[in-house]
């Protein structure tokens, strides 16, 4: 799931994008299915969703820490998943995109000089945003209207701003890619954006300038910002930044597999397979993409074969951009286009602190409510409370709702605090983050409920049969 902060709207970048049938709650038919369901959910286990996540995250470790996409992390995990494909009797595609691979070619150096000096650390105190530039910094630190909730997020919090200083924000009230960019706009020599300091919110989290900077752009802790902010206050702060980074063209490859069904077209459940850099991705996203592996060997292995065929697909860079998934709805010709009856995303499906959230259908293709429906016939059925959430444009869904086709999906919360409401209606701990490991390097197996994954695995196993009838 890509960084762009759910208390202003996961959906800023893409909402433009996908504004079909705004406000539409049309009359559907209900979703009926021939093919028994039952005996797929039961095969679904915590057990067999455990494996495959330890697998993932075994690849991390032995791949420095992370499955991001242009890194051999991500290569094996995509090696993994088509193996296991294979095993069950798939021919796994594999769809190849190109993408700009960023990378710092040296370990990042960030120091206070003034009026003490003090060398922080990476990944605990602070992370490079991708896409960052580059370059050499000796220059005083200028909080920007570090008190409010949306710092940085207008150009008037720079009046007065002291060309050639650091620009220090707080995360809050827009993307983290307009702060940064209003910052180099009023001549900043570098950005720095802090956490905010919200339980489970203090450490320093990877995301990515979704345009690119000339000039130097770090998150940092809540506890360095804190410092830096109140040491402002006092006199002179001066930091030392050394940053070297490079950009290159990669390729990598989307995963694609088909299990066919009696009549033309298919839902397709997807899931995007590549992590942030800073950590093993096992919520983000292996959750999703276990949970569509898992589905699609049970699916085979009970010899599933639905009217409507089920096709799985594994992105990649969803966290740079959704662009595997954009490069692969962009490849298709208009008749292909026509053959996706729905598509179930799934992104996050273990939060710790989880909610149960369905993909709301308002403001997305006609069609979508059917799939809205499905799930809250399911949940139903079940005696489970879901909230209902309007993920705009902050995962692989809205590459696809952008041409018009139906999308759905499950979430369990990112790093977004829980509302008293929420905690009321699903348990856990109201006023704490969802996923308080979202973008960091505690992102691992030992981070996910596997309860919830299990009820959620289930439930789009199910839905996706009774879709495709």
């Amino acid at each position: 799931m890509r960084a762009l902060a759910l208390t202003i709207g996961l959906g800023l970048l893409l909402a433009a994008g996908v504004a079909y049938g705004a406000g539409e709650r049309r009359a559907e038919p209900a979703v009926r299915s021939a093919t028994p369901t039952g005996a797929l959910a039961r095969a679904i286990t915590p057990k067999r969703l455990r494996a495959h996540l330890s697998a993932l995250e075994a690849i991390a470790r032995r791949n420095g820490g992370t499955r991001a996409a242009g890194t051999p992390g991500y290569t094996k995990s995509v090696e993994y998943v088509a193996q296991q494909l294979r095993k069950a009797g798939y021919r796994p595609r594999f769809n190849t995109f190109q993408f700009r691979y960023f990378r710092e070619t040296q370990p990042t150096v960030f120091e206070r000089t003034l009026p003490s000096t003090r060398t922080y650390r990476g990944g605990a105190d602070f992370v490079t945003m991708r896409y960052s530039g580059g370059g050499n910094v000796n220059a005083r630190v200028v909080p920007v209207d570090f008190s409010s909730e949306s710092s940085g997020c207008e150009p008037s919090d720079f009046n007065g701003f002291p060309s050639g200083s650091v620009a220090l924000m707080r995360r809050g009230g827009c993307t983290f890619t307009q702060k940064a960019l209003n910052a180099q706009v009023r001549g900043a020599a570098a950005a720095l954006t802090a956490n905010d300091g919200l339980p489970g919110r203090t450490a320093p989290l990877s995301a990515t300038l979704f345009r690119d900077s000339t000039i130097p752009v770090m998150v940092v802790s809540s506890e360095v910002a804190s410092e830096l902010a109140a040491l402002a206050q006092a006199g002179p702060v001066q930091v030392r930044i050394a940053m070297t980074v490079a950009t290159t063209n990669v390729r990598a490859v989307n995963v694609i597999a088909d299990l066919p069904g009696r009549k033309k077209g298919f839902v397709l459940l997807g899931g995007h397979l590549d992590s942030v850099a800073n950590g093993p991705g096992i919520n983000d996203n292996g959750s999703g993409s276990a949970t569509v592996l898992e589905i699609a060997r049970q699916a085979r292995r009970l010899h599933i074969r639905p009217k409507h065929g089920l096709r799985f697909g594994f992105w990649g860079a969803e966290e740079l951009g959704l662009i595997g998934s954009t490069s692969f709805v962009a490849s298709l010709r208009t008749s292909q286009r026509k053959q996706i009856l729905d598509v179930i995303n799934l992104d996050m499906l273990g939060s710790p602190n989880f909610g149960r959230i369905v993909y709301a259908s308002e403001g997305q293709p006609p069609g979508s409510l059917r799939i809205e429906r499905a799930f809250r016939t399911y949940f139903a059925g079940k005696r489970l409370p879901i909230e209902e959430e309007n993920l705009g444009g902050g995962s692989d869904h809205a590459s696809f709702a952008t041409v018009g086709i139906p999308v759905g999906g499950l979430f369990t919360g990112a790093d977004e605090l829980k509302s008293a409401e929420l905690a009321q209606r699903f348990g856990g701990q109201a006023g704490r983050s969802f996923d308080s490991c979202y973008h960091k390097s505690c992102d691992t197996v030992a981070n996910i409920d596997f309860g919830i994954l299990e009820q959620l695995a289930d439930a789009a196993a199910v839905v996706a049969v009774r879709l495709a009838g």
